[in-house]
């Protein structure tokens, strides 16, 4: 009997071995399996006499081979790789939108400029007038473009965080039920091989959809996010959800709901495919959005202004070519209330300016009283200072001014200020008339007949500024200059002149150096509508040698004139710096700052490609050393299937030489 017994158990563990070795072939391509060995122990021997002799074997456990550290390097790759991956998915769709010439801007902006030249080479042409025009039109549009083009990222991005947010409830409830089986299965005793493999894989999914750290507690997984909030504990998940952020409800913000408390872990969120699109939303989108908005408006303005400086073929100062920058619903809309503020606190306005010293970045105002508050630059995150409402002078934060728009704010009240993220998408051609466009130059020189000195005059500027999106100052100045022309210059000696306006009034006297180039500036008063005593300023340049009696007449450029140098001065915005000036820096040129944006953004990818190469092979390689000690090798169970054929056959003729002994023992009885 002890024989047969000896058998029976080689059989019962050679046949749980042959049953070990078939599940694992057939779990070959499972993902997360974890390859499966018998661990036999002998039965204890029985004492005969002196000797011992052994009764057997037993099946000791069905062990799962597996190393906590591998895995958790392959958790961790993971959630990098799948962050990598994010990131540069989305970049690369905005690098190739900016950058390409298809696409970009750099094109139309070419266009618009070479127009521009040939229109200066003939400022009464027609068709160079309605070229001009219709690339101002597509130079708007492309802007539009672009920027629907960046809004619809990033409604993307908020329907993806929800969408993932999702998931992560769902493979989080799962760990938990894991959890809560494992400890029921653990606690009778047993090691069940099947259930921790599923879970350890429902742990790296989580992990490709965002980024954890977790711990393991007495057979438990507690998973930990950002900076150490709980997303399961045991059996007990903590959900996410998404809501509009606070401070900007254009964007979604990550919302952990915690014993019902709400805590937003946007800010400290990392890994995985939500960590990467927060990460591509923060360092490349929103750039890319203000970036694009602060060039927009620097054309639309600097364009406009020196439009208005001129005179077009109606004998009108010019008119705005693209859309007022400073309109009524633009200022309203560049301010965005906290949801946290105060319900009765109302909102700002802020109103551009100077373009040239915008910079591409959204703001945070904090009120420390109902006027004071501070102001931080959110790109660089610097300290730009302490302010008051309504101060005199106003002062111009980054090129823009703040005022309240309704209602009053309170201490603790924020506000996050973006004063070019629309500007792209607001950009509008607005003229529809080529005549009024303005080519000329308002003032034009001319030199007496019978002068009898070498003097000359250059041609004059109106050095006073039109302001284009003012009506009131800018209809004051037109009606002054007008009525003031044509203006007369008379050298009542060698070296000295007086000045006589239309009406005959003197203006003032001077002197000049005879034989050099004298720059003069000459202040003609005018009355504003309210009474006030203002002068507009004529500038020009009187060289060579005028005698007395010798006299020089200003005034105003006819209509439908040759004169082109006010295209001459809007040609000139094409290399003058006009973005991004500062107390060190004179800024840069239009397209200078676009390349400047498409540079930024390139290298942004450039460096996510060599992030998302590296994450790739780093995980490649943790999962091969994972697969190598826990992976199913074919060939390994073919052997064992072998090895464990001939054992299973060694132990039945065992049994078989068992049964023959006994059946000879009886007969011989």
């Amino acid at each position: 009997m002890s024989l047969l017994n000896i058998g029976m158990s080689g059989l019962a563990a050679s046949h749980a071995s042959l049953v070990t070795t078939g599940n694992n072939i057939s779990n070959v391509d499972t993902v997360g399996y974890s390859r499966q060995q018998t661990v036999q122990n002998s039965k204890s021997s029985i004492q005969y006499g002196n000797v011992f002799i052994g009764t057997g074997t037993t099946l000791a456990d069905v062990r799962r081979v597996y190393n906590s550290y591998l895995d958790a390097q392959l958790q961790t790759t993971t959630s990098l790789n799948s962050d990598a991956q994010a990131y540069l998915g989305q970049a690369t769709q905005v690098d190739k939108l900016l950058s390409d010439s298809g696409t970009g801007v750099t094109k139309s902006l070419q266009a618009f400029f070479t127009s521009l030249q040939t229109l200066a080479g003939n400022s009464n042409d027609n068709a160079a007038r309605q070229a001009l025009l219709t690339n101002a039109q597509g130079l708007s549009s492309r802007f539009n473009a672009i920027s629907q083009q960046l809004t619809q990222q990033n409604t993307y991005i908020n329907d993806q965080l929800g969408s993932m947010a999702d998931q992560v409830n769902k493979l989080a409830s799962t760990v938990a039920a894991y959890n809560k089986k494992i400890a029921e299965v653990s606690g009778s005793g047993g090691t069940p091989n099947e259930l921790l493999d599923q879970r350890n894989e429902t742990v790296r999914q989580l992990n490709e959809l965002i980024g954890t750290q977790v711990t393991e507690t007495e057979g438990r997984l507690d998973i930990y996010l950002g900076s150490g909030q709980p997303l399961v504990v045991g059996d007990v998940v903590n959900k996410l959800r998404v809501a509009p952020d606070a401070t900007d409800p254009t964007r979604s913000s990550i919302i952990m709901d915690r014993n019902g408390s709400s805590v937003d872990i946007t800010s400290v969120m990392s890994g995985g495919e939500m960590g990467g699109l927060i990460r591509y939303r923060n360092e490349v989108l929103t750039p890319a959005v203000n970036g694009l908005g602060r060039i927009a408006m620097v054309v639309a303005d600097q364009v406009n202004k020196q439009l208005g400086q001129g005179l077009d073929q109606n004998g009108n100062f010019g008119a705005a070519l693209f859309n007022n920058i400073n309109s009524l619903a633009a200022i309203s809309q560049r301010s965005i209330a906290s949801a946290n503020n105060n319900p009765a606190s109302g909102n700002l306005n802020v109103t551009i300016k100077d373009t040239s010293k915008l910079a591409a970045s959204d703001y945070q105002v904090t009120f420390t009283s109902a006027t004071g508050y501070s102001v931080r630059r959110l790109s660089d995150n610097t300290d730009m200072g302490s302010f008051t409402l309504g101060a005199t002078p106003e002062p111009v934060i980054d090129g823009f001014t703040l005022s309240l728009n309704a209602g009053p704010v309170a201490a603790g009240d924020t506000f996050k200020i973006t004063p070019t993220r629309s500007s792209a998408a607001d950009m509008a051609t607005v003229m529809t008339d080529t005549k009024t466009l303005a080519t000329a130059a308002p003032l034009t020189s001319t030199k007496a007949s019978g002068n009898d000195g070498t003097g000359a005059v250059s041609q004059p500027t109106l050095s006073t500024l039109l302001d284009i999106y003012d009506p009131v100052q800018r209809l004051e100045v037109q009606t002054a200059v007008k009525a003031a022309m044509p203006v007369r210059m008379l050298m009542t000696s060698a070296t000295a002149y007086e000045v006589f306006d239309a009406k005959g009034t003197s203006l003032g006297t001077g002197s000049i150096v005879p034989g050099q180039n004298n720059d003069l500036n000459i202040a003609v008063p005018y009355t504003d509508a309210g009474g006030n005593a203002k002068t507009f300023n004529v500038a020009m340049t009187v060289s060579g040698s005028p005698a007395a009696g010798d006299s020089f007449n200003i005034g105003m450029t006819s209509a439908s004139s040759t004169d082109n140098r006010n295209a001459q001065a809007l040609l000139g915005l094409q290399s003058k710096a006009t973005v991004g000036a500062s107390a060190t820096s004179p800024g840069v040129s239009f397209t200078d700052a676009y390349g400047g944006l498409v540079t930024t953004v390139g290298s942004l990818t450039r460096q996510g490609q060599l992030d998302a190469t590296a994450t790739d092979t780093i995980m490649t390689g943790a999962r091969n050393a994972r697969d190598s000690l826990s992976g199913v090798d074919l060939d390994e169970e073919a052997g064992n299937l072998t090895k464990y054929q001939q054992y299973y056959t060694a132990s039945s003729q065992i049994i078989k030489t068992a049964q023959e002994i006994f059946s000879t023992l009886i007969n011989a009885l």
